[in-house]
C-alpha cells in the first residue's frame, strides 16, 4: 500500500511541467500569479491525495492544469456579474437584493466615473457633510428633523446605541430580540455598543407596565425593534409606538425605534399586511430612527438613521460614524431612488423592487405563456406546464407575505431537477431557479428585460445537446 501511495505521488507533476501544458501567454494574468496559482493547485492536490488517499481521477496531470485554468478563468471575469433572477425571491440577498432603478445607473454613469461632488460646497469650497443631499430628502419624505446614512442597518443601529445608551440601559421587549442574517443578533449588536441589554415581557406578549417596571435611574432608552423577518402569530401584543414614545417622554428618556426593512410607503392598499413605515415612526413620536436602504426603499444597502437634530448631530460626531460611513456609489444610488419617491408616481413606476412586488398577476401569467410557448416550440425534450405557485419579498420584508404567482415547470428525463438546476447555474450568464416537486421552475415575477432570451438558450444549449 505504501509503494502504491508513493507511486501516485511520483505521478503529480512538478510546477514547471504543468506550466509548459498551459497557454499562459492568453491568460490575462501575469507569470508569477500563474506560477503561484500552480503551486497552490499542485499543493491541495497533493494535501487532499494524503489525507484520504483518493487519486483524481483520469490523468492527473490533466486535473492539475484543468483546476489552474479554472481559477484563471475564474480570477480575469467579473465575479459581480449579471445572474438571473428565475428564483421568485425579489430582495434576494444572495443575488444583490435591490435591482437598481435606471435612473440609479444612468447617474453612476453620468456623474460618477470621473471626479464627483462628494463633501465639499460648491458655494464656498469648504467641508461639508457627504450625505447632505439624503438628509435633505429625507427631511422632506419622512418629516424628521434631521438624517444621516451610514453603511448598513446593523450598523445604523449600533452606532445609535453607542450614541445615546453606551454605558447605560436600554429597555427591549423580549419577543423583538432578533437575529439577521449571518447569525448576527440584536443582544450582540447592543454589548458591542456598550449599552446594556434589560429584556422585558414574554415572547408572545409585553405590556406598557412591563416598560414601566423596568426603569430605573440608569436608563438611557426604550427599544423598539420591529421583527422585519418573523411574526408572531395567535395569543399575542405589542405596545404601540406612540404609547411607548409616551412613557420615555415621561420619563426623559430617547425613543429609538428600529425599523428594519423600512418603507416610504404604505403598501396595504395594495394587499399587503400592515408595515410601519418611516414617515409613520416619526409621526408616532420616535426621537431617533434607523432602517435599511434597499430593502422596501429600493436603493442601495445603507442605514439610514433619522430623527431629532440634536441626536443626529451626535451620531455624526461619534468616532464610529466615520468607521461605518458610506462611499460616493452608494450615495449617488440612495439620491437617485429617493428623487422618485419625491414624483408622486414615479416609484411604483421606475423602483424595480416596487414593481415586482405590486406587479399584477394577470402580467405575470401572460409572460410565463409566452415563454412556455417558446419552449415547446423549440421541441426541447422536456415537459413544459405552467403551474400556481408563489413569490416572496424576501430579505427581512413581508416575512409572512406570500405573493401569488405562475412558475414555468420543467419535467426532463434526460436529467434530475437538482442536475438541471446546476447546469443552469453554471451558464455563461447563471441562471438561478427554484426546485418544487423535483422540477425546475421559474418565476416571471422577478424575471428583467431579456431573461426570457437568456432562459430559452440556457436551456437549449443543456437539453438541446
Amino acid at each position: 500500500m505504501a509503494d502504491d501511495k508513493q507511486t501516485l505521488l511520483r505521478q503529480i507533476p512538478s510546477v514547471d511541467a504543468v506550466l509548459k501544458q498551459l497557454d499562459s501567454e492568453k491568460a490575462g494574468i501575469a507569470p508569477e500569479y500563474i506560477t503561484k496559482i500552480a503551486r497552490d493547485v499542485i499543493d491541495q492536490v497533493r494535501a487532499d491525495f494524503l489525507s484520504d488517499g483518493k487519486a483524481p481521477k483520469g490523468d492527473i496531470a490533466t486535473h492539475i492544469a484543468g483546476q489552474i485554468t479554472a481559477q484563471i478563468n475564474s480570477l480575469t471575469r467579473p465575479y459581480y456579474r449579471k445572474v438571473v433572477n428565475a428564483a421568485g425571491i425579489v430582495l434576494h440577498t444572495g443575488l444583490g437584493r435591490a435591482v437598481l432603478p435606471a435612473a440609479a445607473m444612468t447617474q453612476l454613469q453620468q456623474e460618477m466615473a470621473g471626479y464627483s461632488l462628494l463633501q465639499v460646497s460648491v458655494e464656498d469650497g469648504k467641508r461639508n457633510a457627504r450625505d447632505g443631499q439624503i438628509e435633505r430628502m429625507l427631511q422632506l419624505l419622512t418629516g424628521a428633523e434631521a438624517a444621516t446614512v451610514v453603511n448598513n442597518n446593523a450598523a445604523a443601529t449600533a452606532l445609535v446605541l453607542n450614541t445615546i445608551a453606551a454605558g447605560k440601559e436600554v429597555i427591549v421587549s423580549r419577543g423583538q430580540l432578533v437575529e439577521i442574517g449571518g447569525s448576527f443578533r440584536l443582544p450582540d449588536v447592543m454589548a458591542f455598543s456598550g449599552a446594556k441589554l434589560v429584556e422585558v415581557g414574554a415572547t408572545n406578549k409585553t405590556h406598557l407596565r412591563d416598560y414601566e417596571n423596568a426603569i430605573t435611574e440608569n436608563t438611557a432608552a426604550i427599544l423598539r425593534v420591529h421583527p422585519s423577518n418573523y411574526k408572531i402569530r395567535g395569543f399575542s401584543s405589542e405596545v404601540p409606538l406612540k404609547e411607548l414614545a409616551d412613557l420615555a417622554h415621561a420619563n426623559g428618556l430617547t425613543m429609538f425605534d428600529d425599523v428594519g426593512a423600512g418603507s416610504l410607503i404604505d403598501f396595504t392598499p395594495y394587499g399587503f399586511e400592515k408595515e410601519p413605515t418611516l414617515l409613520e415612526a416619526v409621526n408616532d413620536g420616535a426621537d431617533v430612527i434607523t432602517s435599511s436602504g434597499d430593502k422596501l426603499i429600493g436603493a442601495s444597502q445603507a442605514g439610514i438613521i433619522l430623527g431629532n437634530a440634536d441626536i443626529i448631530k451626535k451620531v455624526r460626531k461619534n468616532q464610529f460614524a466615520r468607521i461605518v460611513r458610506t462611499d460616493k456609489l452608494t450615495l449617488a444610488v440612495l439620491e437617485a431612488t429617493l428623487k422618485l419617491f419625491l414624483d408622486g408616481e414615479k416609484p411604483f413606476e421606475q423602483v424595480p423592487t416596487l414593481k415586482m412586488m405590486l406587479r399584477p398577476l394577470e402580467s405575470i401569467r401572460k409572460q410565463a405563456s409566452a415563454l412556455a410557448a417558446k419552449l415547446r416550440k423549440a421541441g426541447l425534450p422536456c415537459e413544459v406546464q405552467i403551474i400556481d405557485g408563489f413569490a416572496q419579498a424576501g430579505s427581512g420584508s413581508f416575512p409572512d407575505q406570500n405573493l401569488p404567482t405562475k412558475l414555468i415547470s420543467i419535467d426532463t428525463q434526460a436529467m434530475t431537477g437538482v442536475a438541471l438546476s446546476n447546469r443552469l447555474r453554471h451558464h455563461t450568464v447563471p441562471i438561478f431557479a427554484r426546485i418544487q416537486d423535483e422540477k425546475v421552475c421559474f418565476d416571471p415575477r422577478t424575471l428583467l428585460a431579456g431573461d426570457d432570451k437568456i432562459i430559452l438558450e440556457a436551456l437549449t444549449e443543456i437539453l438541446g445537446a
